[in-house]
């Protein structure tokens, strides 16, 4: 059985790798194009396309896979695993695997279609998550069920650190999915339609932290922006990133008469505590424009920060 490998970020690296390890053959990979990375805009090959090339497999990289559908058929394989490649699969590209395109997606099926099932499970204040391995339909994530694997989520855990977990559940169950669909063992369990929910792509804007929340959906916001593309806010030309947080419960002296977004410390041991709807956040890693990654506390030290200011809700 050959396969075809589909994947771009950090991610998709592992199950790739334990693909291999297991010993399956990989005709190819297929990757997005090199885009240009930091300040200089040096141009970077995606991680995927990293590691095949130190493993020897041919890579591809098209523009839209759609229109070199010749050169993926090229490749020779039966078979398609995707992993966060990053591109909508035709009915041409469907159609080029004889054993079907199967994807292993990072996040509870139907719940969580769609391109954001990590980062919006933790802003969703989720407490259970998982992986599944889908065979690819023309519709959006809504393909029969191989296999499915849950996972608890912290109240801690960040999309980072969530996204290496799902990585290595994903590694190992697409293994498995892989062997049964080699031996023909297997059963598929379709999806419904009940509880079905699609998650958009994240954007900047969806990361400005609005004080008039409450504290948890706000710690919750900021552990699923981290890290990338780290939630903020705003106080007047202080732009904030805000990497960590955690629920406080304010004094009386402290929230009396205080308004959402308004600074309540102004002790640096305190921390920085900003006042919600509910109670108050503590902003526990933060970083100015310009500046450095450092504790809140540090923050209201170094007077970039004061009493009484506050942040745009």
């Amino acid at each position: 059985m050959k396969i075809v490998y589909a994947g771009t970020p950090d991610f998709a690296v592992l199950p790739l790798q334990k693909i291999i390890e297991a010993g399956f053959e990989v005709a190819g990979v297929i990757t997005q194009t090199d885009k240009p990375q930091g300040r200089k805009g040096i141009l970077t090959p995606p991680p995927v396309k990293t590691y095949a090339l130190s493993q020897g497999i041919p890579v591809l990289q098209p523009q839209k896979i759609r229109d070199e559908i010749e050169a993926v058929r090229a490749l020779g394989g039966d078979i398609m695993v995707t992993c966060a490649y990053g591109q909508i699969l035709t009915q041409s590209v469907l159609d080029s695997f004889e054993k079907g395109i199967w994807n292993i997606h990072a996040g509870l099926l139907p719940a969580y279609r769609g391109a954001s099932p990590i980062q919006s499970c933790i802003i969703n204040g989720e407490r259970e998550t998982g992986v599944s391995i889908m065979k690819t339909e023309l519709g959006l994530d809504c393909g029969d069920i191989l296999l499915v694997q849950k996972t608890p989520v912290t109240e801690t855990e960040t999309y980072g650190e969530l996204s290496s977990r799902l990585s290595e559940i994903g590694a190992e169950l697409i293994v498995e999915g892989l062997k049964r669909l080699q031996t023909g063992e297997y059963t598929l369990t379709p999806q419904g339609e009940t509880g079905a929910n699609t998650v958009r792509k994240i954007d900047k804007e969806q990361a400005k932290i609005d004080f008039s929340k409450t504290a948890k959906s706000i710690v919750d916001l900021v552990r699923g922006m981290n890290p990338a593309p780290v939630a903020y806010a705003v106080a007047g030309d202080l732009k904030l990133n805000i990497y960590r947080a955690e629920t406080v419960t304010p004094t009386a002296e402290e929230e009396e008469n205080a308004v959402c977004g308004q600074v309540l410390s102004d002790r640096p041991k305190r921390g920085l505590i900003v006042k919600c709807a509910d109670g108050a956040v503590r902003l526990v890693e933060v970083q100015a424009a310009g500046g450095k990654r450092m504790s809140g506390g540090d923050l209201l030290n170094g007077r970039k920060v004061q009493k009484g200011q506050v942040f745009v809700c």
